[in-house]
């Protein structure tokens, strides 16, 4: 098999290339962030490495970086502050220069209260970091990539943009909410060299849900939600937004990629209604 330029297409691997890219992944002090982080450093991005109180392995995490041959360093604030935000995004620019990537992966799930027993403080703390925190970001983002006619802004969203979960309705509304910022936000600045999309994870193996896959009972209850017979790794993550976030997914944008082994597909009714 040929290419359009009669050279062999077969006898080479595929691989995913950000080099001269800066890249910022919100919440890269552990978990789903982490892996991105690193996952960005491996295609060649320098990353900005954004942690809120965890300093130690935010700096281990970019030492990491730097000692096998990339490049990064750490960036500290509130998502949900706006000033922090501003001050984040212009320490990256003095440090490494305008972002070219911006993964808005920083959020919390938040307390299991129903409403009208909740605490309207923790449903506000939700939203703020995980809908306020991607708008102040994305705006800080959009209006450096305007001036270099390019970018990327990959939005974490969740299987919750889709189905309810009793009890968390704050973290639903927040994620369907950003479904529809990327969507907007990707119809506004689709003549600006920008594209802007969304990767919704379902059940993803972290040190945040232990206490869930490593209890033989309640893994084995998840696991009847989920249609191929495995949780998610971080790496199924880190994988997909790599690629969204490069050349190879030039023509995609406004649009959420699920990565969820089938809980969308409904599997309770695999062995009938």
């Amino acid at each position: 098999m040929t290419d359009e330029n009669g050279k062999d297409a077969g006898t080479h691997g595929i691989n995913i290339n950000l080099n001269g890219k800066i890249a910022l992944v919100t919440g890269s002090s552990s978990g789903l962030g982490m892996e991105i982080a690193r996952y960005m450093a491996k295609a060649g991005a320098t990353v900005a490495i954004h942690y809120r109180k965890e300093v130690e392995p935010a700096t281990n995490l970019a030492d990491d970086i730097n000692k096998s041959g990339g490049k990064a360093a750490i960036f500290g604030g509130d998502v949900s502050k706006r000033s922090d935000v501003e001050k984040m995004f212009s320490d990256i620019d003095k440090k490494f220069g305008p972002v070219d990537i911006l993964v808005n992966n920083a959020g919390i799930d938040g307390k299991r209260e129903l409403c009208g027993d909740d605490d309207p403080d923790d449903w506000e703390r939700v939203i703020s970091i995980n809908l306020l925190g991607p708008y102040y970001c994305s705006r800080e983002a959009v209006r450096r990539m305007k001036k270099s006619g390019h970018g990327v802004i990959v939005n974490i969203t969740s299987v919750h943009e889709f189905v309810p979960w009793s009890g968390y309705t704050a973290y639903s509304s927040a994620k369907a909410g950003l479904s529809m910022f990327t969507k907007t936000l990707a119809q506004e600045v689709s003549e600006s060299g920008i594209r802007v999309v969304a990767v919704a994870p379902g059940a993803i193996k972290t040190p945040i849900n232990k206490d869930v896959w490593s209890n033989p009972e309640t893994y084995k209850d998840l696991l009847t939600k989920i249609a191929m017979p495995r949780m998610g790794e971080t790496k199924d993550i880190a994988e997909a937004v790599t690629f969204l976030a490069s050349d190879y997914a030039s023509y995609i944008t406004g649009t959420t990629l699920v990565v969820d082994g089938g809980m969308l597909l409904y599997p309770a009714f695999k062995h009938g209604g």
